[in-house]
C-alpha cells in the first residue's frame, strides 16, 4: 500500500524546505518533491566548469531572520559564513569609488554634507523600517474587523506607526508611495551616491528609480537587514546552496522526506479538496494537505485543473505581474580582476555599477519595450575572494546581477543573449581593464533562462512583482494572502506569498504555522 502523508510540499526551494522543517518538527509527516536533481531552487550552488562553482541564482544572504537560523539549528547542520557585513563599493570608471560601510559612507567626491546627510537618511529609513518590520515578518493582517483578533492586529499595526512620533509618522505616510528618485534628491547632492543607494530599492524589481512605490521596496530591504541582526550582506561558505542544504538537513533531522527528480504534473483534487499530487511518471502520492512552493501562476494555471476554480480568481492570477527584469552573469577568471578605485584587499566587497540615477532610468527605459539596454546596471560579487573553495588553481569566479533585461521568449533568444553578453563585457572592461582577457568561461542567464532553470514563471525572483496592488493582504491576490487557497487543503508557501522574495524563509515558516492551525 502506498504511503499516505499528512503534507506534501511541492518544490525544494528554501521556503518549501523551511515549511517542511517546521511541519516535521511539529510531528507531522512531510514529503518534499523537487523537480530538479538537487534541492535549493534559486538558492543553489553548482559547478560551472571543473574547479569553479557559482551560486546560480541568489548570491548573497541578507534577509534571513536570525531567530529562524537559530530555531532550525542551521549552524549545526552545516551553515557557516566566509564573509559577513560585506562593504558595498560603488565603482566609478573615471574617478574614485564610494564605499558604504555600516552607517557611514566615504569617497573623495563625497562632501562632508553628504556624509552627514547619509547618517541622517539612514537613521530615518531604519526607524521607519523598524516600525514596518513586523508587517513583513508575520502573517499578512486580515483587513476585516469582524473579530477581536483582527481588530487587535490592525490596531497593533496602527500603534507601531503612531509610535514613530508625529514627524516620522507623517513622513512615512508622505514617502511610502513616492519614487526613490525624488526622495534621494531631498537628502543628497552627489549623483553617484544617490544611484548606489537607489540600487538597493531596484534590484530584481520591474521598475526604475522614478517609479512610484520604489521607496517601499527600499524599506522592505532594510527590514531584512534588521531581522538578520548583524549578519548584514553575507556570503555563505560554499555558496548559497549551503543555505538550502542546511535547511534540508534540519528538515530531514526532524523526520521530513525529500525526493529530487520528482516533477509534479498535477495536484490531485477529490471532493473539492486537495488530496495529493501526480508526478510526471504517473505516480500518485496521497496527502491530507498540499503546500505549493511554486509561483501562483505555475500552481493555479498549470498544476490545478481550472474547473475547480472561480473565473474571477483565475483572471486575477493571469494578470499578476511576474516578468523578471534581472539577468545573472557568471564568469570564470584566470586571475583576480582589478577594478578601478578598488584595493585588492576589498575584492570581496559587493560592487555596484550605476553612475547616476539618470543612467539607471536610461537602462530601465528600453526593457519596458522589450529591448536590451546599451549600458545596464550591475551588482557584482567575486565570492572566491572570500571563499577559496569556489575556485581552484588561482582562478576566481565573478557573479553579477544585471538589472533591466527584458523577458525575451523570441526565436532570436540565443542571438540576443550572445549580443547582450558582448555589451555587458564591454561595459565591465571600462571598470576592470583587462578583464576580458582573463575570462576562461562566461555564462549569462536571461529571465527566460532563469524561468527554465528554476521553474519560476517569468524568471522573477519575487514570483510576483512587489507592488502595492500585490502587497500585504493583497499578495498575491486577496484569496491567497494568508497562505490558504480557495481549494481546501491547498496552501502556498513561496515568494509569491506575503512578504515576498529574497532568501529569508518567512513565507515558508508562516505557511507552516497556518497549516498547523488549520487556517483556511
Amino acid at each position: 500500500m502506498a504511503k499516505h502523508y499528512q503534507n506534501i510540499v511541492i518544490g525544494g526551494g528554501h521556503n518549501g524546505l523551511v515549511c517542511a522543517a517546521y511541519l516535521a518538527r511539529a510531528g507531522q509527516s512531510v514529503l518534499v518533491v523537487e523537480a530538479a536533481n538537487e534541492i535549493g531552487g534559486a538558492a543553489c550552488t553548482r559547478e560551472l566548469v571543473p574547479g569553479a562553482k557559482v551560486s546560480s541564482g541568489a548570491h548573497l544572504l541578507h534577509a534571513m531572520p536570525a531567530d529562524l537560523i537559530s530555531d532550525l539549528g542551521l549552524a549545526n547542520h552545516g551553515l557557516s559564513f566566509s564573509a559577513q557585513s560585506i562593504k558595498t563599493v560603488s565603482l566609478n570608471a573615471d574617478g574614485p569609488a564610494i564605499v558604504f560601510d555600516g552607517d557611514t559612507v566615504k569617497g573623495e567626491d563625497v562632501s562632508a554634507e553628504d556624509e552627514a546627510a547619509y547618517q541622517r537618511f539612514n537613521a530615518d529609513m531604519q526607524r521607519m523600517a523598524k516600525a514596518l518590520r513586523p508587517v513583513f515578518d508575520k502573517l499578512a493582517p486580515e483587513p476585516s474587523i469582524e473579530t477581536w483578533a483582527e481588530r487587535l492586529t490592525l490596531l497593533g499595526l496602527g500603534l507601531r506607526i503612531r509610535s514613530l512620533g508625529r514627524f516620522h509618522m507623517r513622513e512615512l505616510l508622505r514617502i511610502i508611495g513616492m519614487n526613490f528618485y525624488d526622495l534621494l534628491d531631498e537628502y543628497f547632492e552627489n549623483r553617484q551616491l544617490k544611484a548606489a543607494i537607489a540600487m538597493d530599492a531596484l534590484l530584481g524589481a520591474e521598475w526604475g528609480a522614478r517609479s512610484m512605490g520604489s521607496v517601499l521596496t527600499y524599506l522592505y530591504r532594510l527590514a531584512g537587514y534588521q531581522r538578520s541582526k548583524g549578519l548584514g550582506l553575507a556570503l555563505p561558505a560554499g555558496g548559497m546552496g549551503a543555505v538550502s542544504q542546511s535547511i534540508a538537513a534540519a528538515a530531514k533531522a526532524a523526520g521530513a522526506e525529500i525526493r529530487t527528480s520528482a516533477k509534479v504534473k498535477s495536484i490531485l483534487i477529490e471532493n473539492d479538496k486537495a488530496s495529493g499530487v501526480e508526478l510526471d511518471d504517473g505516480e500518485k502520492i496521497q496527502a491530507g494537505r498540499v503546500i505549493s512552493n511554486a509561483d501562483p501562476k505555475q500552481t493555479f494555471l498549470k498544476l490545478v485543473n481550472v474547473d475547480h476554480l472561480d473565473t474571477g480568481f483565475i483572471r486575477q492570477i493571469r494578470n499578476l505581474r511576474s516578468r523578471g527584469r534581472a539577468a545573472k552573469l557568471h564568469l570564470v577568471l584566470k586571475a583576480a580582476p582589478q577594478f578601478k578605485g578598488l584595493q585588492e584587499a576589498d575584492l570581496g566587497a559587493r560592487m555596484l555599477i550605476a553612475p547616476n540615477m539618470d543612467d539607471i532610468e536610461l537602462a530601465f527605459n528600453p526593457c519596458k519595450y522589450g529591448r536590451y539596454p546599451e549600458e545596464p546596471v550591475f551588482e557584482i560579487t567575486v565570492p572566491s575572494a572570500s571563499d577559496g573553495s569556489l575556485a581552484a588553481n588561482g582562478q576566481h569566479v565573478l557573479s553579477a546581477i544585471v538589472q533591466y533585461v527584458p523577458y525575451d521568449d523570441s526565436a532570436e533568444l540565443d542571438a540576443n543573449r550572445a549580443a547582450f553578453l558582448k555589451t555587458i563585457l564591454q561595459q565591465l572592461e571600462r571598470y576592470a581593464p583587462g578583464i576580458g582577457k582573463q575570462i576562461s568561461h562566461a555564462e549569462l542567464l536571461l529571465p527566460r533562462d532563469l524561468e527554465n532553470e528554476f521553474g519560476i514563471t517569468g524568471g522573477h525572483w519575487h514570483h510576483v512583482e512587489l507592488v502595492f496592488e500585490a502587497f500585504l493582504f493583497n499578495r498575491p491576490v486577496p484569496a491567497l494572502a494568508r497562505h490558504s487557497s480557495p481549494i481546501e487543503g491547498l496552501y502556498m508557501c513561496g515568494a509569491g506569498c506575503h512578504p515576498g522574495g529574497n532568501v529569508m524563509g518567512i513565507a515558508g515558516r508562516n505557511a507552516a504555522n497556518q497549516v498547523l492551525k488549520g487556517g483556511q
